[in-house]
C-alpha cells in the first residue's frame, strides 16, 4: 500500500510539474508582418456619415418620412444635377417641394460642418444605394461649391 501511494503521489508531481507535457514551439525571432491597413472606399466611409448625420430623418432603407422628410430612393434630386443636390447638403434646404408626387415641408439643416470628402463621401453612398446608381460626387466638385 506504501508503494501505491508513492506511485500516486510521483504521478501526481509528473503531471502537476509538467515533466510529460508538450513544450510550445520555440517562436523564431523574425520580422514581423506588417498589418495591412483597412481600405475604405468614400461609399463605405460615406455609410458611416450617413448613419451619423442623415439615418434620422431619411431612414436606415433611405425612404425618409412621408410628408416632412423626402425619400433619397430613386428620386430626381439624388439621382440628377450633383450641384443642386451638393448645394442642400452644404446650406440646408428650407422649401415646400414635390418629389415623385408628394408634398415635403420639413427643414433640412446645413451640413456645412462636414468636410468636403465627408459630404463627397455620403452624396456617393446616397448615390449609389437604396436602389440608385449614379455616379459618384468627388470632395474637388464640393470644394468648388463650398466657396462659392
Amino acid at each position: 500500500m506504501n508503494r501505491l501511494f508513492t506511485l500516486s503521489i510521483t504521478a501526481l508531481l509528473i503531471l502537476t510539474t509538467g515533466a510529460f507535457a508538450q513544450k510550445s514551439p520555440v517562436k523564431k525571432a523574425g520580422v514581423a508582418k506588417p498589418k495591412t491597413p483597412m481600405v475604405t472606399t468614400g461609399a463605405t466611409d460615406g455609410k458611416t456619415v450617413y448613419l451619423q448625420n442623415c439615418l434620422t430623418c431619411h431612414q436606415a432603407d433611405g425612404g425618409g418620412v412621408p410628408n416632412m422628410n423626402p425619400p433619397l430612393i430613386k428620386t430626381d434630386y439624388v439621382l440628377g444635377d450633383k450641384t443642386r443636390l451638393i448645394k442642400i447638403v452644404l446650406n440646408g434646404f428650407n422649401d415646400r417641394v414635390e418629389i415623385e408626387g408628394e408634398m415635403y415641408n420639413n427643414v433640412m439643416p446645413s451640413l456645412n460642418h462636414l468636410t468636403d470628402k465627408q459630404i463627397a463621401d455620403v452624396l456617393t453612398y446616397v448615390r449609389s444605394n437604396f436602389g440608385n446608381k449614379a455616379s459618384a460626387v468627388s470632395a474637388t466638385e464640393v470644394k468648388k461649391l463650398r466657396g462659392k
